[in-house]
C-alpha cells in the first residue's frame, strides 16, 4: 500500500496520504485547508541489504567518525570484514561473539 507525500500549493504544508487505488489519488485534498491544488513530493526510501552484500560493499580501511562506532552493528560488520580480509576464520564461536556484541547481549555477560 503506497503512501504518497504531497505539498499544498495553497497553504504550503506537507502531508502524507495512503492511496489504496488509483481512483483515490484523484480525490486527495490537503488535510489542512482542503485544497486540491497539490504537488506530489518525492519521498525518501530505504533499501534493505542482506548482511552478505553489506559485508561485500563495506570498506574496513576507510576512516570512520565517532558516530559510526556508537552503533554496535557497525562494529560487528567491521570485525567480520577485517577477519575476512586477513584470511582468518575463527569458526562459528567467533561469529556468535560478534553477533552478541552487535546486539548488545554480550554486555549481559559482564553484568553478572
Amino acid at each position: 500500500m503506497p503512501i504518497f507525500e504531497y505539498q499544498c500549493n495553497r497553504c504550503g504544508r506537507e502531508f502524507a496520504q495512503l492511496i489504496l487505488n488509483s481512483k483515490e489519488e484523484k480525490e486527495v485534498r490537503c488535510k489542512f485547508c482542503k485544497s486540491n491544488d497539490l504537488m506530489k513530493l518525492i519521498s525518501s526510501f530505504s533499501v534493505h541489504q542482506a548482511e552478505s552484500s553489506r559485508l561485500a560493499d563495506f570498506d574496513a580501511s576507510k576512516p570512520r567518525g565517532d558516530d559510526f562506532y556508537k552503533d554496535s552493528r557497525n562494529i560487528g560488520l567491521w570485525a567480520k570484514k577485517r577477519m575476512k580480509e586477513m584470511g582468518v576464520d575463527l569458526g562459528p564461536k567467533m561469529d556468535e561473539i560478534v553477533e552478541r556484541g552487535r546486539t548488545g547481549k554480550i554486555l549481559e555477560d559482564y553484568e553478572k
